[in-house]
This record gives C-alpha cells, sequence and structure tokens, in this order.
C-alpha cells in the first residue's frame, strides 16, 4: 500500500500544473486532445470538480484552488479515481491569469460559492469585481458561459450588477439568477448542508457576447 506521501507525490506529477514564468499553458499537450476546456475556480476538496468530470468525459477540466490543505485533500480524491480529463493548479487568481491562459480558451467558467465577504468594508475582497470579469471575458471562447452559485443574497444582487454593467455579458435570467436548479444540477455536501439550514442558492449564468 502506497503512503499518503508517496500517493500526494505521484498524483502532483499527474494532475499537477506548472507555471514557469509567463509562459502558456498549452492544452492539447497537458491532456493530448483538443478537447473543450472548462474552468473550475475555487475547486476546494473537488468535488464538484470530480463530479461534473466524471459525468462529461469529452471535457477537458481544470480546477484552481490555492489552500494547500484543501489541495492535497483534490490531489488525493484524483489519484483515486483516475480521471484523465482533469488538472489543477494551485495559484492565487486574479486579472492576471491571462498570463498563463490563452485568450478565448476557455468554454465554461464556475464558480461554486465564491466567499461573499458579508462586511461592506470587504467587499473589495470579493473575487468578482470589474477587472476579474474582464480577465474572464477574455479566456472565454465567443459565447462562452460563467456559472455561479452563492446562497449570500446581497452578493448575488452585487454580481449580477457586475455583469448587468457591461455590454459583453448578458444574463441567462431575466431577474439574473434562478432559485430552482437545473435538472444535471451537481449537488455538493456544502450546498446540502446550506440549504438543510434554510440557505437557499441562487443560480446565475452569464454569457459572452460573439
Amino acid at each position: 500500500m502506497m503512503s499518503d506521501n508517496s500517493i500526494l507525490v505521484e498524483s502532483r506529477k499527474i494532475y499537477e500544473l506548472e507555471f514557469v514564468d509567463d509562459r502558456k499553458l498549452d492544452f492539447p499537450a497537458i491532456f493530448g486532445n483538443s478537447n473543450p476546456i472548462h474552468l473550475e475556480i475555487g475547486s476546494g476538496r473537488g468535488e464538484f470538480l470530480i463530479k461534473i468530470a466524471k459525468q462529461n468525459p469529452q471535457i477537458n477540466f481544470i480546477g484552481i484552488d490555492l489552500k494547500e490543505k484543501r489541495f492535497k485533500t483534490l490531489l488525493r480524491k484524483l489519484f483515486k479515481e483516475h480521471l484523465l480529463n482533469v488538472r489543477v493548479a494551485k495559484i492565487f487568481l486574479d486579472e492576471n491569469i491571462i498570463k498563463f491562459i490563452d485568450e478565448n480558451s476557455i468554454e465554461t467558467i464556475y464558480l461554486q460559492y465564491p466567499d461573499p465577504w458579508p462586511k461592506k468594508r470587504h467587499n473589495r475582497r470579493r473575487i468578482i469585481q470589474d477587472n476579474f470579469v474582464s480577465a474572464m471575458k477574455n479566456l472565454l471562447v465567443p459565447g462562452g458561459l460563467v456559472d455561479i452559485v452563492t446562497d449570500h443574497r446581497e452578493y448575488a444582487l452585487w454580481i449580477v450588477d457586475h455583469f448587468r454593467n457591461r455590454e459583453d455579458f448578458f444574463a441567462l435570467y431575466e431577474i439574473g439568477f434562478k432559485r430552482v436548479p437545473d435538472k444535471n444540477h451537481i449537488e455538493t455536501y456544502f450546498e446540502k448542508l446550506k440549504r438543510e439550514e434554510g440557505f437557499e442558492p441562487y443560480f446565475m449564468k452569464f454569457r459572452s457576447r460573439l
């Protein structure tokens, strides 16, 4: 039986992306195919990432998270699942991500329950800011999708406002969000727990204009 350290070492070799200077990631070389690329920002322990990758083997997925403890948990799960269509990166994500990923190369970007930073003085720490939305627009293919879920009402309204104030995105839902999940929605343990506590999600999708 492999030790935990050996599993992490081997998993890093297979799944962890390396960022060298300002060199762009070569997705066909990384995955060995030219399948569409989907990006999850804030993959945590990988529950959503692994489930959606198993459901969609024809799509390549990249998961990004920064915290080492969660990243190690994700690496352990990937090693166990032997998923060939997933790669992960531990990197601080901001508008500078465009240095490492080609423009117009990502089909869908997922943000599952980004930190709402509810105190007003902390709002500037929220990931959804004008500069970051611009960076996502640059990453997305024409007509690409940003898929966001939060259970914090004020943050949901903040997100909708940040996308509605732009001409390069449009909301798929009339008021910017909906409260009923899609049929193929993946409910994570965190979401289930929060719903049991009475916090119902806000589902948002924004498509980049051609």
